[in-house]
């Protein structure tokens, strides 16, 4: 099975171990964590994030999970579970980026909150991977993440949700500014950060001006010029 097919499946508790790379090119004793970049997705309700974050995820071969993938697997109570089943160094990176979070207290101590951030973590240490929403870019560390913000003009995220979900125009605006509240009061509340913060980005797309395929295809080509980048940065 691909990494591309893969992607498309429904989500599963243990997606999280499949493939993982952390001693890819380099000797058993001192393995690569996080193996790889990943892409973490934020945006506003009716940019077409996720139609987006899904083109990366086939153009480079990755995994990819959206918010509700994430929120489920968190709510399994899944986290610890995967944790103890990654290879030993992955582990204790992912626990120690966890618990450096917390004392720096960019993190919440809300217990779905924190195994959702495990759950994060794992996929981040394996890398190649998308993640859509829920705070990721967040909680994985800048040098090992393409952090993403898609935005799109009100009137044409509107136009989109009334579309996608068969609204009528206010009910698609009272949608999107449900949705858009919804995700910036949690990472305000669990991240302390607000979503609108242009610096903590590495890239902003304007969905509406490029089109899905276009951003698609320059994140594509980001993620491999920041990977390429990063990898020759000298490990401490």
């Amino acid at each position: 099975m691909t990494k591309t097919e893969r992607s498309a499946e429904a989500p599963c508790l243990e997606a999280p171990l499949h493939g993982f790379q952390g001693d890819r090119g380099a000797t058993p004793s001192t393995p690569t964590v996080p193996a790889s970049l990943a892409i973490a997705i934020s945006r506003e309700a009716g940019a077409r994030g996720g139609t987006i974050g899904k083109r990366v995820g086939k153009k480079l071969g990755w995994q990819v999970y959206n918010q509700e993938m994430l929120e489920y697997t968190a709510q399994e109570g899944a986290s610890r579970h995967v944790m103890a089943h990654l290879p030993p160094a992955a582990a204790r990176w992912a626990e120690e980026r966890l618990q450096l979070l917390l004392r720096e207290q960019n993190l919440s101590q809300h217990p779905t909150v924190a195994d959702m951030a495990r759950i994060v973590l794992a996929l981040g240490a394996q890398g190649e991977v998308v993640l859509i929403g829920r705070g990721a870019g967040c909680i994985l560390p800048p040098a090992s993440t393409l952090h993403v913000r898609i935005i799109a003009p009100l009137s044409e995220r509107l136009a989109y949700m009334s579309q996608w979900l068969r609204l009528t125009e206010r009910e698609a605006e009272e949608q999107v500014r449900q949705r858009d509240q919804r995700r910036a009061e949690f990472l305000e509340t669990h991240f302390h950060r607000p979503p609108g913060d242009p610096y903590q980005y590495d890239v902003i797309l304007n969905s509406s001006l490029l089109g899905e395929e276009t951003s698609a295809e320059l994140l594509a080509q980001a993620a491999q010029a920041k990977l390429a980048a990063w990898r020759t940065i000298p490990s401490d």
